[in-house]
């Protein structure tokens, strides 16, 4: 009887998850994906966090349904503010703060500091 190793294809999960630089970004693109209370929500919890320390299921909290909650972390990797990697079954997250600061000084203070149900 012979004995098959790697008969499950290789994860398309990395296939495709692109990061654009902050400095790329516009402010109205910046604007538009903080615009969405969950993805604040999201930006406010990874702000208090070190980075590579959430894992993408740890915001199941937020009450949103998984593919909902893609899409929230892709819109935030589109605008330079989520740096994500997988690492075995889970994708952690980073809070791109210092890049993003840089190029819109004070935004994410705004955010970080927006009381909770503003």
């Amino acid at each position: 009887m012979e004995h098959y190793t790697n008969v499950r294809p290789a994860s398309n999960r990395t296939r495709g998850l692109t990061h654009a630089s902050p400095a790329e970004v516009s402010l109205q693109a910046a604007l538009d994906a903080l615009g969405d209370p969950v993805r604040r929500r999201i930006v406010r919890e990874l702000a208090g966090e070190p980075d590579w320390a959430r894992a993408c299921g740890t915001f199941a909290h937020l009450r949103v349904a998984k593919s909902t909650l893609s899409h929230h972390f892709g819109v935030l990797r589109q605008v330079g503010l989520l740096e994500q990697r997988d690492e075995g079954t889970r994708r952690l997250n980073r809070l791109r703060r210092a890049e993003f600061d840089e190029r819109f000084p004070g935004l994410l203070t705004l955010v970080v500091e927006e009381p909770e149900g503003a």
